[in-house]
Parts: C-alpha cells; structure tokens; sequence
C-alpha cells in the first residue's frame, strides 16, 4: 500500500436488501422496511441502515484495498445524507495515512449519483499477515454536558441493554448478502493461523446490534442515526455471548439531537467493543 490510493466498488440497494439486513441484525425500524411509514417522514422513502453502509464499507475493505486479511482497529462514520432505496452508491476508499509497517488509516466514504455524500468516514486497520494486538490500541471517549435531562420522554443516563448470540448460520446470512470474502470472517483455518480461535465477527455484525438497540428501544422507533464512532478491543466469534448496551449521555432539545455511549461485552466480560453514537429523534414514532 502507499499514502494515495485508491479503490471504488459501486452499489444498489434493494428493499430486500434492507429487509434482509433488518432480519439479520433485528432493527426493524420503520425508516428502513415500511415504506408507508416512511413515506410520512422528511425521507419520503425507506433509506439504508447505516449499519448496511458500514458493511458494504467493510466488505470493500477485506475484498479491495488494503485486502483479504485486514482486520479493523476503528470505524469513523458520519450519514450527512439519506441513502434511498434504489440509489446507486460508489464506494471510495483512499490510503490517508501509514502509521506503522502493520497499520492503515483509510478514508471511507460513500457517494452518491449527485455528487452528495451518503456517509463520510475513517477506519484504523491491521493489514493482512501482520500480529492482531487489540491491547496495543485504547478508546477515551467524550464526556458531554448535556442542555436538558429530559426530552420527548428520553432522559439522560437512560439505558437499554440486549444479549445476542450471532450462530454460524447468522454470519452466513451476513456473509451472503454483502458478499464479504475476507477470509477472517470466512475461513476458521485462516483465522487460526492468525493466532484467533475462530473466524471474528464484522464489524457490521455486531454494529447492528447497537443498530437494533438504537432503532427499536432508545431512542426508538424512527430514530436517524447520523455519527458512529467504534473502537474494537477485544475479538468477537460466532457462538459468543455478545450484550450490547446503549446509554443517553446527551440532551440536545433544540436539534432534537441525542449522543449514546454503546457498550458490547462477551460471555466473560470482555469489552468487545466501545462506541458513541449521535442521532436524530424528531421522527420518533
């Protein structure tokens, strides 16, 4: 790899598609599978999950540049614009930055037939072949003061907690319908060998459960999601005990903007995952 480039894949999601990824991940949010509730909102049609982004971002990312083998670090992920239904998107990833012989910043971003941007991001990856060390890498998250403690029934420190289990069969569904193929996700052999004790779980997998949590429970049903943060501190397998948390940090009456800390742990309480979240509830249903 060097500083400077790049890779497109193009995209057209389909409303099976949403409904899919909706399936696999339980956020079942009316925005993205009901299109005569979301005709009523400020979309007029169903739009992608931004999980569903993220994953086709990840697909790229072990299929494309840097390549099968890459395991990410950190994801970075602003939705400035809506991705509708039938829109075709082009992924573009670009090199930003190298900063050790076994790490790459890339940019992640998506746009879309008019030239505006359907998601803006980053992502910190370990390339193919090199040691995977999670406790090399650290997550200090933001510390707000909130405007309100209370808004449109959502209330600071309110928090919502939900256990999964992702089965083999969960990620092949996942697998299927971004058509991911790096073999870190794939192939258990090819995992071993790179010192894990099973194929990880994508990221956009265990995105989904926050996705979930986000989109049916707090804040709800009709919530837009429009920043992510992740940082990803342990491994997650198929077969893990996975419970994610969501917890209102921030009150934001006036935008009607909400910030959440989200938490995934396994079966023996390691953080797997730490994470914030910004969105948007003025179409709460």
């Amino acid at each position: 790899m060097q500083i400077g480039q790049t890779a497109e894949y193009r995209k057209t999601f389909t409303q099976d598609d949403f409904d899919r990824f909706a399936r696999i991940s339980g956020d079942d949010n009316p925005i993205h599978v009901d299109p005569e509730f979301s005709v009523r909102t400020k979309f007029g049609k169903t739009v992608a999950h931004g999980m569903l982004l993220y994953s086709t971002i990840g697909r790229c990312l072990g299929s494309i540049l840097p390549g099968a083998g890459m395991v990410q670090i950190s994801q970075e992920l602003m939705f400035p614009n809506p991705t509708f239904v039938g829109q075709e998107i082009t992924v573009h990833l670009e090199v930003a930055d190298l900063p050790t012989p076994n790490t790459a910043e890339i940019s992640t971003n998506i746009a879309q037939p008019d030239g505006k941007m359907g998601c803006i991001g980053k992502t910190l990856v370990c390339v193919s072949g090199a040691k995977i060390d999670f406790d090399a890498f650290s997550f200090e998250g933001l510390h707000y003061e909130s405007e309100a403690s209370e808004h449109r029934g959502l209330r600071v420190g309110q928090k919502v907690l939900k256990t999964r289990i992702f089965s083999p069969d969960d990620l092949a569904k996942f697998i299927d319908l971004v058509v991911e193929t790096n073999p870190i996700f794939t192939d258990r052999a090819y995992a071993q060998s790179q010192g894990l004790r099973d194929v990880l779980l994508p990221g956009g997998v265990l995105g989904g459960l926050v996705s979930d949590l986000l989109g049916t429970e707090l804040p709800g049903r009709g919530t837009n999601w429009l920043k992510q943060k992740y940082h990803f501190l342990n491994p997650a397998h198929p077969n893990d005990e996975i419970t994610a948390e969501v917890e209102i940090i921030r009150l934001r009456p006036e935008k009607d903007l909400v910030n959440l800390r989200s938490t995934l742990i396994n079966q023996i309480r390691d953080v797997v995952v730490e994470g914030e979240s910004l969105v948007w509830v003025s179409d709460l249903e």
